[in-house]
């Protein structure tokens, strides 16, 4: 097979799907609800129906139709799964489900592909430890497996992925005491926001302090079932963004929300520093390329999905592209850092790896 790749404009207008960090969280709540909830227009992917194999296998009843899934939750009183509960490629559903995993007295194994297999879980599992859970893993990596019930109590979580934190903050309601979190070196803020915002509209009570630095949730709450539709996902919007940008076009995306947590909504002030007319409009967001596309320096802490999209502009932008502050991304499904370094220089691009970023100049 051949392809012919010829130099064009992108022009057009495009939806992008619903968000995979909100479908995955509605999918663990709804899991967790008693009573039946209705998720609508989710995600559907690799990882989110690796999130779907994890609620069946806790006692969940899920139905799946074209833009609805519907789930009915065991009411935080998980049933011991039957074997061992394979995730895939999805680290954001493994985090959140070992930590509702311990809520039972009972072994719940996980494992997935060979690169989940190297998703850092020690942290989460440390944090889990001083609240009444037991565990087994691979030197803090899966395959694992975790036995509770988790009681609640005081316990310190290291944010080198807010997903661990995610994943104390979804469980910690359905513990019998109160749970206080010590959060040490938060990463990805955003992601955290997004837990916060689900855990409200559950009427969650819980206290934090003003930097995320602890929390305070009080012990025996419940989920409700809920009907929700999933926010359209800015990380995917990334991509068509880029291509206009690069290609000197255009595109409006339709169905975006700028009052959604997303972190990676500042992608499009970054493109927009780089020299792109952005315009939001009712019922759609329009980008078009200036005169000028130049490179910036931009803090990727809270927006690592960001960072493949944004190293491949910075190769078409003018000048100098530095992406800092990101050491995150290393320990995501590959690390991505050494992985865009690699294919952009195979293609001529000059790039500079360096231990939490990148550095990156305009070149053909």
């Amino acid at each position: 097979m051949k392809f012919l790749v010829k130099r064009s404009k992108i022009a057009g207008e495009i939806e992008v799907p619903g968000s995979k960090s909100h479908t995955i969280r509605a999918v663990a709540i709804a899991a967790m609800a008693e009573g039946t909830s209705y998720i609508r227009s989710p995600l559907i992917s690799e990882d989110t129906l690796s999130s779907l194999r994890a609620a069946r296998a806790f006692g969940a009843e899920v139905e799946c139709q074209d833009g609805l899934w519907t789930i009915k939750g065991c009411g935080g009183r998980i049933r011991q799964p039957e074997k061992v509960i394979d995730l895939g490629n999805s680290g954001t559903s493994l985090r959140i489900f070992t930590g509702l995993a311990a809520l039972g007295n009972f072994n719940v194994s996980f494992d997935g592909d060979s690169s989940l297999r190297t998703r850092l879980m020690s942290n989460l599992l440390d944090a889990l430890t001083p609240l009444g859970v037991m565990h087994d893993s691979n030197a803090g990596k899966c395959p694992l497996t975790v036995k509770g019930p988790l009681a609640g109590g005081k316990t310190k979580v290291n944010g080198k992925s807010s997903q661990f934190l995610t994943s104390l903050l979804f469980a910690a309601p359905l513990a019998p005491q109160d749970t206080y979190i010590e959060v040490e070196q938060l990463n990805e803020v955003p992601y955290v926001e997004i837990t916060i915002d689900w855990m409200r509209r559950q009427n969650i009570v819980f206290d934090h302090a003003p930097d995320l630095s602890w929390f305070n949730i009080r012990g025996g709450q419940s989920y409700k079932p809920f009907d929700a539709v999933i926010p359209a996902d800015f990380s995917t919007a990334t991509f068509p963004l880029m291509a206009a940008a690069i290609t000197g076009g255009s595109v409006k995306i339709k169905n975006l929300d700028f009052n959604d947590r997303q972190g990676d909504k500042a992608v499009f002030d970054y493109f927009s520093r780089m020299g792109m007319n952005i315009e939001r409009h009712s019922g759609y967001t329009s980008a078009e390329s200036g005169s000028r596309f130049s490179g910036v320096s931009i803090d990727l802490n809270n927006t690592p999905d960001a960072l493949p999209a944004m190293a491949v502009a910075g190769a078409f932008a003018a000048g100098k592209t530095e992406l800092q502050n990101v050491p995150q991304a290393r320990i995501k499904e590959t690390d991505r850092i050494a992985c865009m370094t690699c294919e952009l220089q195979k293609m001529g691009a000059t790039v500079n790896e360096l231990p939490d970023g990148m550095i990156i100049d305009g070149s053909k």
